[in-house]
């Protein structure tokens, strides 16, 4: 058996060789990206990425190391692999610290430039202009439902959705005083709507007040002891506002799913499921919808999600927004479109991205 030194000095060489081998594999990733920008191609490919890491997975199983480490370890090359090739920032719904902050790094690593925005509407706007490369923005929650500005953004804008996110949600109350003197709780809308059990039992005569972000409420927190805040313990730990309360959401089971939406749509993952987004607009006569559901159930595609909202432009008419599994270019959905595209007003595709 070899000793500590002698294993110590193993580590050591094997570290020289992958410091060589992770520069050899970045000046690889240089040429890519430069040939992406030539071609007018995307630079973040996230069917890609996931076919890599599942490649690297499998070969993960012949060796004594786990394939979640695999996959953590690949995501930080991957991303600094990215940032060598993206020239401008990822639009993120801010300040620092927010749930979309984390989604945002858990998908694009440590190495690419995040920039936070105030609004969804600025996060759309950064990027339809060209000031950001992809934005990160939240679009629904397993407690409280869709997040209807981004619904209705997607609605109306030419951006794609080229990427989802799921992060699990732990909301926590933080204030800097005692939470008897607490009369305001501040935090995203739809942070409040996944406490709203616990603030009726423990704060049912404070006031709730929306804020632009859970960070931002953070930060009002911490500048008045009488105002709490809903948020992550990142958040509060970032803004050094204590933890008085963690996990106080409806449901122990809290995920968030985020999109990444970007100006071009990517090519179709050959090597893993997508999903398929699109908002359609149907005749406001009986049977419309289900005669719309149709060319899906004939095809056997799976529809995962459907949400109306109504039509900003005229009263009391309403779009669906459908989720279902299958690739926006495979001939059984591009059948169903058709026949769809007969029977509605309207059919806009949303994007296609893999279905992890």
């Amino acid at each position: 058996m070899k000793t500590i030194p002698e294993a110590r000095q193993d580590i050591e060489k094997i570290d020289a060789q992958i410091v060589r081998l992770l520069g050899e594999r970045q000046a690889c990733a240089k040429i890519i990206g430069e040939n992406k920008v030539r071609d007018g191609k995307n630079v973040f490919v996230p069917e890609r990425e996931e076919e890599l890491l599942r490649k690297l997975e499998k070969l993960a199983a012949e060796i004594p190391v786990p394939q979640a480490n695999i996959r953590a370890i690949y995501r930080e090359i991957i991303s600094a692999s990215v940032a060598l090739q993206m020239q401008l920032p990822v639009a993120y719904l801010g300040p620092e610290g927010t749930f979309t902050h984390q989604a945002a790094r858990k998908n694009f690593g440590g190495s690419v430039e995040l920039q936070p925005k105030r609004t969804l509407v600025e996060i759309f706007d950064a990027v339809s202009r060209g000031q950001c490369a992809y934005g990160v923005v939240p679009v629904e929650n397993t407690n409280a439902g869709a997040v209807t500005g981004t619904l209705d953004i997607l609605a109306e804008t030419e951006l794609k959705i080229i990427a989802q996110i799921e992060l699990e949600i732990e909301q926590c109350l933080v204030c800097a005083g005692p939470l008897e003197k607490v009369t305001r709780v501040l935090s995203k809308d739809i942070a409040l709507e996944q406490c709203s059990e616990w603030l009726t039992r423990h704060l049912p005569n404070a006031d709730l007040v929306p804020t632009d972000s859970t960070a931002a409420a953070v930060e009002a927190a911490a500048q008045d002891s009488s105002v709490a805040a809903i948020s992550s313990t990142i958040a509060a730990e970032l803004r050094d506002v204590p933890v008085v309360e963690r996990a106080i959401q409806n449901r122990g089971v809290n995920m968030t799913r985020f999109l990444v939406v970007g100006k071009k749509p990517n090519p179709s993952c050959t090597l893993c499921e997508e999903k398929t987004s699109i908002v359609l607009v149907v005749k406001n006569e009986p049977g419309s919808l289900l005669r719309a559901l149709e060319p899906f159930s004939k095809r056997t595609l799976n529809i995962m999600r459907i949400e109306s909202r109504p039509v900003r432009a005229r009263a009391w008419e309403y779009m669906f927004f459908i989720d279902f599994i299958g690739s926006w270019d495979a001939p059984k959905v591009r059948e169903a479109i058709a026949e769809l595209e007969k029977i509605a007003v309207s059919v806009k595709h949303l994007g296609s991205y893999p279905n992890t």
